[in-house]
């Protein structure tokens, strides 16, 4: 059974595209989306032996934005996370650009996001190297970038796992300081950076303004911010990085909705959401109603382009820092680093979502095994007798 967004993608997205021009992306996405575990990607049959029980399973898209497919990549990524950890107290540092600058970064998506994630790890690289606070001890540190809020609005920020202390020739090195890094001193530096990297793209014509923006005027906006607080938060140190990193596996992987948030009257999608702490009605569901292909833009503007890492990680826990890992983990009595297989999807469903008996026969209890693959088809199958599950 098509999921509630993937019938909004198969009913209106052609009346999208048909009406804006729109990123390619987006199409490919759309295609994707709307064709998740149908007859069009095929799939395979199972069945009992005796010919009691068949089920039809479609392949899945795997698009990093299907709420269908983001069980199985959340639990893989999420894995492999895990398995990197160091057993120590670690650091959530989020950091968030200002609303005015949300213009800029519809216009130039790939190169906003190049130079937030620029910004964010010079400011953590210069001031964790400072003498007063790890003094050149080697930290280990993932960004993950958001662009969403909870009413689905643009809303860019980066979440930060950052190792409380790091390694040095010398062993593991603690924090000097009663705190990793203060907020004001990382706030003024993130601003600073951020804005000075925008006025040099700008000057050298790398990024596309409004049409209605001159760049005298965008240099005028961005002296304005400079004399504005930005939202730059430090969390409470957490005693390990287990529980921030599924909080984030949510997100990496879990797209910006769920399908349970979504209702579909005739003409009309109803969206609900979660207000954030600092809005009036926080804590309380509220209830968006939206066109059909208002809403699609809503969603789409969040799919990110081809090729673009919306996780990174630094330092010890860069992928090319294996062995500078492995000699962190001795001081906290973890093994190294080996290589780790993937979650398959048959685990997956095993532990998550199957039932202990939903691969045996009802009628003779035999095991229900695989029989025939099915080719991809742009047609809708032909009903069998026996009914097919879609899963």
């Amino acid at each position: 059974m098509a999921s509630t967004l993937q019938r909004l993608f198969q009913r209106h997205f052609s009346q999208l595209a048909d009406t804006e021009r729109l990123p390619p992306h987006w199409y490919r996405a759309a295609n994707k989306l709307s064709r998740c575990r149908t007859a069009a990607l095929g799939g395979h049959v199972q069945a009992c032996p005796q010919g009691h029980v068949e089920r039809v399973w479609y392949n899945s898209c795997k698009h990093r934005s299907c709420p269908q497919c983001k069980g199985l990549q959340m639990a893989r990524w999420l894995q492999q996370q895990r398995e990197r950890l160091l057993h120590c107290p670690h650091h959530h540092i989020i950091f968030t650009i200002p609303h005015e600058l949300n213009s800029l970064w519809q216009l130039n998506t790939a190169a906003m996001m190049e130079l937030l994630f620029q910004c964010a790890s010079q400011c953590l690289q210069e001031l964790l190297n400072d003498e007063r606070r790890l003094a050149g001890a080697e930290p280990g540190y993932v960004l993950s970038l958001h662009t969403w809020g909870r009413s689905l609005s643009l809303h860019p920020h980066l979440h930060c796992l950052l190792t409380d202390g790091g390694i040095s020739d010398a062993g593991w090195q603690h924090p000097k300081g009663s705190c990793l890094l203060p907020a004001r001193v990382l706030m003024a530096k993130f601003r600073g950076k951020l804005l000075a990297l925008l006025r040099r793209a700008i000057e050298r014509q790398t990024l596309r303004l409004p049409d209605d923006v001159s760049p005298e005027r965008m240099h005028s906006c961005l002296n304005h911010l400079f004399r504005k607080k930005w939202n730059v938060r430090i969390e409470t140190r957490y005693d390990h990085g287990q529980g921030l990193v599924q909080y984030l596996a949510r997100y990496v992987r879990g797209g910006p909705l769920h399908d349970g948030q979504i209702r579909l009257t005739n003409q009309q999608v109803n969206f609900t959401y979660t207000p954030h702490r600092d809005s009036a009605t926080a804590y309380r569901s509220v209830c968006a109603a939206h066109t059909p292909e208002r809403f699609l833009k809503l969603v789409l503007q969040h799919v990110p382009e081809p090729g673009k890492h919306t996780v990174r990680s630094y330092g010890l826990y860069a992928p090319r820092k294996t062995a500078r890992l492995n000699l962190a983990r001795t001081v906290f009595r973890q093994a190294p680093i080996t290589k780790i297989e993937p979650l398959t999807w048959q685990a997956y469903y095993a532990q998550h979502v199957t039932r202990p008996t939903a691969h045996v026969c009802t009628v003779c209890g035999a095991h229900i095994s695989h029989v025939r693959n099915i080719a991809p088809h742009h047609d809708p199958p032909r009903p069998r007798p026996l009914g097919g599950q879609h899963v």
